[in-house]
């Protein structure tokens, strides 16, 4: 499951520590080597990349660079000199930042006519290749709301109410993925007039904020195997919709129903790009990496890898998927121009308000 946390604007992009994840940038190229820069999430089954390189003809190098923001810093303040051919882990909470510092090349993957149009948030220069989405949503601890007969929240509205005073943990959203989207999905519900109040409310109301999902989940949360562990207290946590098949999953025995459930009303959309970097060695060889991300083989494959939905039409999803975690229906999205034009201003504001 993603853990995609990211370095806060405000710490500046000069201030970050560079790493060469075990190989140095200065490397000599490799045609017949394609190396994917990646946050730490990335995940493929090893049958299916063996089929890529076989197919292909070209060998699969993967360089994990932490968290999905601090990768995104990293990558664009090695933009001259990249570390790799292809970075794959950039959504569209952070997309303005890389495509504003021109990170990538232009690339139409083969297979982009099957992605749905509703992903592709740059379909006029095609800088970014859509790979998977997923909705960050309040999941609930269904054997603490069964215990205490209480109705589980279902909508941003709920989560202000009395009945579920100090009851919600949630992510810092200057350091944490899911916690920016939560912050971006009040913006987009409420709007720039109410977003404010509502996380005012949400304080008097006794929301916790911890620095990332990690914390969040796996120690503040009940609901999860993790959380039980630590004795977590909070049964709200902001979390995915794909979080209770991964209970299922990982559970053993496995439950015959899912732990935890989701508040529909909650959601924000998610939408996770790959793109050719600007100065890449082997662009022929990332070119083939990125028309292999958008196959019906990898996209079928990477749901209970990294726990998030496929973007092109007709590609199957687990049935754990279906039964346990369905994608929400009505999730709040934004526009790629509105979170570049507002979000450090909103993060900013929001620090003062929720943190201070």
């Amino acid at each position: 499951m993603h853990t995609k946390t990211f370095v806060s604007a405000a710490v500046g992009l000069g201030l970050l520590t560079l790493s060469a994840c075990g190989s140095s940038a200065g490397d000599p190229a490799d045609s017949r080597t394609v190396t994917l820069v990646s946050h730490d999430s990335w995940a493929v089954s090893k049958n299916v990349l063996k089929d890529f390189e076989k197919q292909s003809g070209y060998k699969v190098r993967v360089l994990k660079d932490g968290d999905a923001g601090q990768a995104v810093n990293k990558a664009i303040l090695t933009k001259d000199h990249p570390q790799g051919d292809v970075f794959f882990g950039v959504d569209n909470t952070l997309l303005s930042r890389a495509l504003d510092n021109g990170l990538f090349q232009p690339y139409a993957a083969k297979g982009l006519d099957r992605v749905g149009t509703a992903y592709q948030l740059d379909a006029a220069k095609h800088r970014v290749t859509p790979v998977d989405y997923g909705d960050i949503c309040v999941n609930y601890d269904k054997a603490y709301f069964s215990e205490h007969k209480l109705a589980p929240p279902t909508s941003f509205a709920d989560l202000v109410k009395p009945q579920y005073k100090n009851l919600l943990v949630t992510e810092n959203a200057a350091t944490s993925s899911p916690g920016l989207g939560f912050l971006l999905g009040s913006a987009a519900r409420y709007g720039d007039d109410g977003w404010q109040t509502y996380w005012k409310q949400l304080k008097a109301n006794g929301v916790k904020v911890v620095d990332g999902w990690e914390q969040a989940y796996n120690e503040e949360f009940s609901g999860s195997a993790g959380g039980r562990k630590a004795k977590g207290d909070r049964p709200l946590v902001v979390s995915y919709a794909s979080s209770p098949p991964a209970e299922v999953i990982y559970a053993d025995p496995k439950p015959s129903t899912a732990p935890t459930g989701v508040a529909a009303g909650t959601c924000f959309r998610q939408i996770e790009f790959a793109g050719l970097l600007g100065n890449a060695s082997n662009t022929k060889g990332g070119k083939a990496f990125l028309d292999f991300l958008v196959s019906k083989e990898f996209q079928e494959d990477m749901p209970l890898n990294m726990f998030v939905y496929p973007v092109v039409e007709g590609a199957g999803v687990p049935a754990e998927f279906t039964k346990y975690g369905p994608a929400a229906k009505a999730p709040e999205t934004m526009a790629p121009d509105r979170i570049a034009a507002d979000r450090d201003q909103w993060v900013k504001s929001w620090t003062s308000l929720v943190l201070k």
